[in-house]
């Protein structure tokens, strides 16, 4: 039988054309104003998940 995926992690992550899995950075929601303009700009970016993170990411994304 076929494994399901897990759609928190399908909402959250995204495969790049190369195979690697991009995620958005944490604490840009709410609260900016407090935080420094240039770490509010670098939050927006997306980033890649670690090569400690990346096999656990695919088991739940069924890659």
């Amino acid at each position: 039988m076929k494994g399901k995926t897990r759609k928190s992690a399908a909402k959250r992550f995204k495969l790049t054309g190369t195979g690697k899995i991009t995620r958005r950075h944490s604490h840009a929601r709410h609260i900016l104003t407090k935080k420094p303009r240039k770490r509010v700009r670098k939050l927006v970016d997306t980033a890649l998940v670690s090569k400690s993170d990346t096999g656990r990411v695919k088991r739940m994304l069924n890659i």
